[in-house]
């Protein structure tokens, strides 16, 4: 499967009376977009404000983070069997306003949602504060219900990177990249002196606002199965969950995983990445069992001689990093882990829930409890007053003067693991 990505580099963000990218920048009518994402009954009122990098703003609680795509050729839609028709999709060409990023808040969900600082020492830890962001307030009518209220502003945030994402569609891109994956028997042929490495890419899955979704469909109720990478950069993954803001990959990160663009860049080089095992981490241990188990059938029978497998989240999904190292290694196939840690605010306590001689070969996102100072904005977008229930927020975070000590797990994207965070990963 072969996918070409124009990328189109957004220079700034102005609002304007059409919709369009001109000379680098992506001009925005407000009042169209907001008719053009509206509409759900389970949302009262929509404002859009525009964030920029070194900006005194904070954005909290901020729910998911998008970028704004548009297929121009081959079959299929951005994010199939959610806004697109259910085709399969990966292949073609897609236009990316790189740089630019629709960031959703509103009335909090869940406890663990997240902040977004545009400057300070909080910029430092996200890589979202480094983009232009177009914010959605999408403030909920009274009584509706955590699930209702999640899935309507989750709708409101795809609607809105769509919407945008059509400015690029008859755009020249700045930048075209070509990303291609062969089938298996050959991409063997092709490269047959190159070791053979897959992606085993573990999502979130455990439900109650903790939900992934792939093609539509519920992550919970899949069993391990395979991907194009570049079926992912489509959006045939997007995240529908509240986990920790440091432990999710928001939709953003799900379409450029840089675990994915790492491994393109060594393939017919050092590697030949020959795709992704997607698998989920459920909670009941007969489902642990059964996913690990399929896991590793699945890297015996494309005959991996390495296996990257990246978490989402942490305690509970501990466990399913585990049996997918350990049973994947059991395979005969050398396995490298990539996690964050909890590891206490002295970093002494131990870093993960569960642990195995295997998992000998680890990349750590770094210490999820470490514990920062974020000092007053000039403009908070959102709901500040949620500081001290998040997670990684305590009673007292949020300061009389505006400031917030808090661990850096309420930053988004501080330590996810899929390469995205601020802190430098080491193996060890």
């Amino acid at each position: 499967m072969r996918l070409e990505l124009g990328n189109i580099f957004i220079k700034d963000v102005k609002f304007h009376n059409e919709t369009k990218v001109e000379g680098g920048i992506l001009y925005v009518n407000k009042d169209e977009m907001i008719k053009e994402i509206g509409g759900d009954e389970h949302i009262k009122s929509i404002e859009i404000e525009i964030a920029r990098p070194g900006e005194s703003v904070r954005i909290t609680p901020v729910k998911d983070v998008i970028e704004p795509r548009v297929k121009v050729d081959g079959p299929g839609g951005i994010f199939p069997g959610v806004l697109s028709k259910v085709d399969t999709v990966g292949s073609g060409r897609t236009h990316v306003l790189k740089g630019a990023a629709v960031v959703t808040t509103g009335k909090i969900v869940g406890f663990q949602e997240g902040i977004v600082d545009m400057s300070g020492p909080g910029a430092e830890y996200t890589p979202f504060s480094k983009l232009l962001n177009i914010v959605i307030t999408a403030e909920p009518v009274e009584g509706l219900n955590q699930y209702e209220h999640e899935k309507a502003v989750r709708m409101v945030g795809f609607k809105a990177a769509i919407y945008l994402g059509e400015a690029g569609r008859n755009v020249e891109p700045d930048e075209t990249k070509v990303y291609e994956t062969e089938p298996l028997l050959e991409s063997v042929k092709k490269y047959p002196n190159l070791p053979k490495v897959g992606y085993v890419y573990m999502l979130q899955t455990q439900g109650l606002l903790h939900d992934t979704y792939v093609y539509g469909v519920d992550a919970k109720k899949i069993v391990p199965t395979l991907l194009y990478p570049t079926e992912i950069m489509d959006g045939a993954i997007v995240s529908g969950n509240c986990v920790s803001a440091c432990d999710k990959n928001p939709t953003y990160v799900h379409v450029n995983n840089s675990i994915v663009h790492d491994l393109y860049e060594k393939h017919g080089k050092e590697i030949n990445f020959v795709g992704i095992i997607i698998t989920n981490e459920n909670v009941y241990l007969a489902d642990k069992e059964r996913s690990s188990n399929w896991t590793a059938k699945l890297c015996k029978y494309l005959g991996l001689d390495g296996a990257i497998v990246s978490q989402e989240g942490f305690g509970n999904p501990d466990t399913d990093l585990i049996m997918n190292c350990k049973k994947i290694e059991g395979q005969g196939v050398k396995t490298v882990i990539v996690t964050d840690e909890y590891a206490g605010r002295d970093g002494a306590s131990q870093s993960l829930a569960d642990a195995d001689p295997k998992a000998d070969a680890v990349v750590t996102g770094g210490n999820a409890n470490q514990v920062i100072v974020l000092p007053p904005m000039d403009k908070v977008i959102g709901h500040v007053e949620f500081v001290d229930t998040i997670a990684g927020g305590f009673d007292g975070s949020l300061r009389k003067d505006g400031s917030i000590e808090v661990e850096i797990q309420a930053i988004t994207g501080a330590t996810n693991e899929t390469g995205f965070g601020y802190l430098t990963t080491k193996g060890y």
